[in-house]
């Protein structure tokens, strides 16, 4: 398991800090999208709330390529990812497979540190 979240975490962190640096930096060609997508993404773009997501996803990246507050990471990125997954499964499904990637790489480093998120899941907060 060890090993496994390493790579995971690797993984993960490659993934945002690319697709959040490609947010700012425009050095991955992406098609437009067409649909209901369109409309979803030009009102991210228009009300300049890319600029909160991308930073997010790089921010998360660093933090888990440095190995440092990878639970802070996992955290910020949590949300991330069910955005991502939920607009590539309702509106643009030709990015459903890298979705599923990275959940599956967020689950494997969310069981491995999972006594440190144990905090965000108590029922009173006492």
């Amino acid at each position: 398991m060890k090993i496994a979240s390493l790579i995971a975490r690797i993984l993960l962190g490659l993934v945002f800090l690319v697709f959040g640096l490609n947010g700012f930096l425009h050095f991955i060609p992406m098609p437009p999208p067409t649909g209901l997508a369109a409309q979803f993404f030009g009102a991210i773009f228009a009300s300049h709330y890319w600029v909160v997501i991308f930073g997010l996803q790089v921010l998360g990246g660093l933090l888990l390529l440095a190995n440092r507050f990878v639970p802070l990471a996992l955290v910020l990125l949590g949300p991330v990812i069910v955005n991502i997954f939920f607009v590539h499964a309702l509106m643009a499904p030709a990015g459903l497979p890298l979705a599923f990637v990275v959940v599956i790489l967020w689950t494997i480093l969310a069981l491995r540190n999972r006594r440190h998120l144990a905090g965000i899941f108590v029922q009173r907060a006492g």
